[in-house]
């Protein structure tokens, strides 16, 4: 890699563990062609659980013919009904994989708000004027907020901070450390469901569908347990940040160019912007990705009055959605009220909903911040801008096309409800209570992600098996996913196979030319640790008091209820 100024970097170290994980997992194969394999490898073990008469007894269902408990038994996907399914039917298998229409409703507003600059002024106004005592939970904060802006959050926040942070007189890598453990550590912590919500609970629901077919996803099933994963882990890095990483890097005295630019930050004024939008963020300047750079100059300004003006604007838009969802809800009529459902399945319409009004929220604010701030001209913009987003989306496409076959191949083969059945059957023998399957959950997924780091392709391989496993233990799909997310979040930023992982490299170099692989994956291990364990105390001690994780959510279900 090359810094900015021309100066050579290497990726450090990659001796010891770390080096070994990325290694590894730098050998394994795209996550695509994961599923390729595993579809290979189910399709070998179908016509083997075939042949040696695999079965279990469904745990919901009776054969009407006997009155029995009805018996689900291994099907070969070699058998001329299940080949005939999967040449004809795939284009549904595709289109009707649950996550791909939530993510591609709401990457269509969400690209918008992105690409107008929304996002990256909203985190630039909430960070740039923090006081110094407050800076590191406000940074965290917003990190862990910014997480609805997807990869803005990453290319936008984090080099802002280091400037920040200097411009504070404090270590600016130790901003950066703070505002990646807030982006990719708090990865699934939030004030607010949103894309990635609409993702995992589209794989959970194909995933539940397996066993209960009837089951509908609810996108806001985790709302109250992500929002106390930001309870727990800004603290966290708070504490690690000021009393673990920023006294370990010693003081920082800037020279030369960073001096400057540190001066710059603490004496520039709105005045000295052109009066448009975020650069960073509008079309034909977005900001590259992993191995590229983002432009902290621009980053660091004061927002212009255009933008500021924007912001308001989106607010005020914002709050009409909202308004406009409860009007829908209360108003006459109530069609987010299914009036004639018993009680507690009364708002599942409104539940239904919510991808929908992210989208609307997404859409709407983005635009009217793009209109005030120069960002959207006119129609055209808008509709580019929401092209240009689906564009994004081309590799999830192809990820989507895969797994959508792997998780429908795996429902033929009934081999996903015969090894939950069995599975479920031995946990309960071994009488472990609820907590700690979960709190293995999170530890198992965590240890995983170090070598699998997509969040979707890890969840759409672990919950075929995992979601129906644990709902026969009686625990909700919703609780299974909340676990999931927790041990997803707290190792990302310990592994050098996150995509981020050399462009965050390339951050903290501009400031400390030495600074290596093993210094950046050093610093961030204890924020990995403390947030780590705080999520499986959080976890434990949110099944023992019973708290639901989301509304219209509950930890524990009743299987037989759900036939």
């Amino acid at each position: 890699m090359t810094d900015t100024d021309g100066t050579t970097t290497t990726n450090g170290d990659r001796r010891g563990v770390l080096g070994w994980i990325e290694r590894t997992g730098n050998r394994l194969p795209d996550p695509v062609f994961i599923f390729f394999y595993l579809i290979a490898g189910i399709i070998v073990i179908s016509v083997i659980a075939a042949l040696a008469g695999a079965s279990a007894f469904h745990p919901t269902e009776i054969d009407e013919a006997t009155g029995a408990t009805r018996v689900i038994a291994a099907e070969s996907l070699l058998s001329p009904a299940n080949i005939q399914r999967l040449w004809v039917e795939m284009p549904a298998t595709f289109t009707h994989f649950h996550p791909l229409g939530y993510v591609l409703v709401v990457m269509l507003g969400a690209g918008v708000a992105e690409r107008s600059g929304l996002f990256g002024s909203a985190m630039r106004a909430a960070v740039r004027d923090a006081p110094k005592f407050l800076l590191t939970p406000i940074v965290a904060l917003v990190a862990m907020i910014g997480n609805l802006a997807a990869d803005a959050a990453y290319v936008v926040l984090i080099p802002l901070a280091g400037v920040i942070y200097a411009a504070a007189r404090r270590h600016p890598i130790a901003g950066i450390a703070a505002a990646f453990a807030g982006v990719s550590g708090g990865f699934s912590a939030n004030l607010l469901p949103g894309q990635l919500d609409a993702l995992l609970f589209g794989i959970t629901e194909a995933a539940v569908e397996t066993v209960f077919p009837d089951f509908q996803a609810n996108i806001a099933g985790n709302w109250y347990f992500i929002m106390a994963m930001t309870a727990i882990f800004l603290p966290v890095i708070w504490y690690v940040t000021d009393r673990q990483i920023e006294p370990r890097l010693g003081r920082y005295i800037p020279t030369g160019a960073q001096a400057v630019a540190a001066g710059a930050a603490r004496t520039s004024d709105a005045s000295d912007m052109p009066d448009s939008g975020d650069p960073a963020m509008i079309g034909g300047g977005e900001p590259e990705t992993a191995g590229g750079t983002a432009d902290d100059a621009d980053a660091d300004q004061p927002l212009a009055a255009a933008q500021r003006r924007g912001l308001v604007r989106a607010g005020w838009a914002a709050l009409g959605i909202v308004a406009l969802w409860i009007f829908f809800t209360v108003g006459p009529g109530t069609p987010l009220i299914d009036e004639a459902a018993t009680p507690e399945a009364r708002l599942a319409p409104f539940y239904q909903s919510l991808v929908a009004g992210f989208f609307l929220l997404f859409l709407v604010s983005g635009w009217a911040y793009g209109a005030a701030a120069g960002t959207i001209g006119d129609h055209r913009d808008l509709v580019k801008m929401m092209s240009d987003s689906m564009a994004d989306l081309a590799y999830y496409l192809v990820l989507a096309f895969a797994a959508a076959h792997f998780v429908a191949m795996f429902a033929w083969s009934n081999l996903g409800l015969i090894i939950a059945v069995h599975g479920a059957d031995g946990l309960r023998a071994l009488a472990l209570p609820a907590p700690l399957l979960l709190a293995l959950v999170v530890i198992f997924t965590g240890l995983l992600n170090l070598f699998v780091g997509s969040a979707s392709a890890k969840w759409a391989l672990l919950a075929p098996v995992l979601v129906p496993m644990l709902m026969l233990l009686g625990i909700s799909p919703e609780m299974t996913t909340a676990a999931y997310r927790v041990g997803d979040s707290a190792t990302n930023i310990i592994t050098p196979l996150m995509v981020y992982f050399p462009l965050i490299l390339v951050f903290c170099q501009r400031w400390q030319k030495d600074f290596g692989l093993g210094s950046l994956a050093a610093m961030m291990l204890p924020y990995s640790i403390w947030m780590l364990a705080g999520g499986i105390l959080l976890v434990i001690g949110w099944v023992a008091l019973g708290i639901p994780p989301g509304p219209g959510a509950e930890i524990f279900i009743d299987p037989a209820g759900l036939s």
